[in-house]
């Protein structure tokens, strides 16, 4: 492959280059000026480090291949291609495109996201497409504008034309790639699901705006920071106008939030929500709920099969950023830095939910086990079963990712649950040389019991008693992000609790 560059790629600004810029256009006229600071302002959270980002120094996962690739094709949204390969990946694999937020560039993600990490572990390849100044003062994709995040156009287009080249190159199974960004990254990734259901199995929005929220930069910063009133049905209509002639199937959409984002505000995330379930068809009432680690609830909403179609991830005190957990867990991935923030590892949990754990091209050893069943059998227990495996001398047994039991038959029950919560649960069969081989699907079941507690209010008590928070006079349900309208004595709703510090609109469901 070339190294060369086919297309001009800058790496993001520093404070005083941006400085210069603007005086620059200061110097040019007003209009100048006011176009500038308006892409500025684009999901730039502000030029300080965040605190809760640490000293942590970047890591990158050695095993594999980072490179530029070029001649990936017309190239119309002037981007740079990059790649991650796991050493000794087969054909076949998946293959993830990750999309940088802005001031940040393909090395800072590949460094911080943690996703070379899992592709190592779980056997896929990742796109790390990147912008630079040229496009944007900033460096961020242009989810804004129809000209760059439309079907067959602009930055769009050229995303596309990397899973392509991409696809050539490494022999990518068409029916798993899958789609994840932060921040102008998560915009122009919904974007994408919207543009290319027909490219992309799966999508993970973190802290971005919904798909085709904005067609122009005049309408952006409204996304960002505002309730856009629109019905689900009117959201979906986004998705549905933006590739006409499809009809199904959708893709599986992760949504990542913190509650405490400024930048992209927490009603992007319910947004989101109601726009791709409406999609699906399957309504905005969750299937079920569980709290992760780092103040994390999850709420997940079923297909008619019962498998997630579309979860909302809701972290609790987390501000703007992609949220990480450097270490050597399971669950553990990513480095610390400006918009890294140390939480929990967003990327492996969306692996999970988009099923990259499910007996990877890459995982040695004995077969997954199939005929997998997880049945509830009280508030606090869940009985396995399935098929064995010849050549097992055990099983393990995983519970959300991680490893509970090593059971010897093939069957075993899980308990000290909670009720009232969904859980996820794979096998593996681990041979003579305690080798596991490749895990079986993954199969959710939520435990009985454990009814939501609910409290019907005004807007002010509701504030008061901290279920609701409070922005410019307007009521926003704490964790959901739902609105609820104006604060005062005469707005009255009903807040349901799903999870710790997690609430949703339940007027006349509770």
């Amino acid at each position: 492959m070339a190294v060369s560059p086919n297309a001009p790629t800058t790496a993001a600004p520093t404070a005083p280059a941006a400085a210069r810029r603007i005086h620059r256009a200061g110097r040019a006229g007003p209009a100048a000026l006011v176009a500038l600071l308006t892409a500025a302002a684009l999901l730039l959270p502000g030029t300080s480090t965040p605190a809760s980002a640490g000293p942590a120094p970047a890591t990158t996962a050695a095993a594999g291949t980072f490179q530029q690739v070029t001649g990936f094709g017309s190239n119309p949204g002037n981007l740079a291609m990059y790649t991650y390969t796991p050493a000794g990946l087969p054909g076949g694999a998946p293959l993830v495109v990750a999309l940088h937020g802005c001031t940040q560039t393909a090395d800072d993600y590949y460094r911080h996201s943690g996703w070379p990490e899992l592709a190592d572990r779980y056997g896929f390849a990742v796109v790390f497409p990147q912008t630079g100044a040229a496009n944007n003062p900033l460096s961020c994709f242009r989810w804004f504008d129809a000209a760059q995040n439309s079907r067959g156009v602009g930055e769009a287009a050229s995303v596309l034309q990397m899973v392509t080249r991409a696809g050539a190159l490494f022999g990518t199974d068409r029916g798993r790639v899958f789609v994840t960004g932060l921040s102008a990254g998560g915009g122009m990734a919904a974007d994408l699901l919207a543009d290319y259901p027909d490219v992309f199995a799966g999508g993970a929005v973190d802290a971005g705006p919904p798909a085709h929220c904005a067609a122009a930069l005049a309408a952006a910063s409204s996304c960002q920071n505002d309730d856009q009133r629109l019905t689900p049905a009117q959201w979906a209509e986004k998705v549905r106008r933006a590739d006409p002639g499809h009809t199904g199937p959708w893709p599986r959409v992760a949504i990542w939030q913190g509650t405490a984002d400024t930048t992209v505000r927490p009603v992007n995330a319910t947004e989101l929500r109601d726009q791709w379930t409406e999609v699906w068809g399957i309504g905005q009432s969750p299937s079920g709920t569980r709290s992760l680690p780092g103040g994390t609830t999850e709420t997940r909403y079923n297909d008619a099969g019962g498998r997630p179609a579309v979860a909302l991830y809701s972290i609790a005190g987390m501000g703007h950023g992609l949220a990480v957990a450097p270490g050597s867990g399971t669950d553990r991935c990513g480095a610390t830095g400006a918009y890294f923030l140390d939480s929990i590892c967003s990327g492996y949990h969306t692996a999970l939910f988009w099923g990259l754990d499910s007996g990877g091209p890459t995982v040695p050893g004995l077969p997954a086990p199939s005929g997998l069943t997880a049945t509830a059998t009280g508030g606090d227990t869940v009985a396995l079963g399935w098929q064995p495996v010849t050549g097992a001398v055990s099983y393990r047994v995983f519970r959300d990712g991680a490893p509970v039991a090593d059971p010897t038959g093939t069957a075993w029950t899980d308990s000290g649950l909670s009720a009232g919560t969904a859980y996820g649960y794979a096998v593996a069969a681990v041979a003579a040389d305690g080798t596991a081989g490749a895990r079986s699907t993954t199969v959710t079941v939520t435990t009985p019991g454990g009814p939501a507690a609910c409290w019907t209010t005004d807007n002010y008590h509701q504030v008061a008693a901290g279920r609701a928070t409070l922005t410019g006079g307007l009521v926003y349900a704490l964790g959901s992000g739902q609105a609820m309208g104006l604060w005062n004595t005469f707005t009255v709703h009903t807040l349901r609790r799903t999870g710790p510090g997690y609430y949703v609109l339940a007027d006349g469901s509770c």
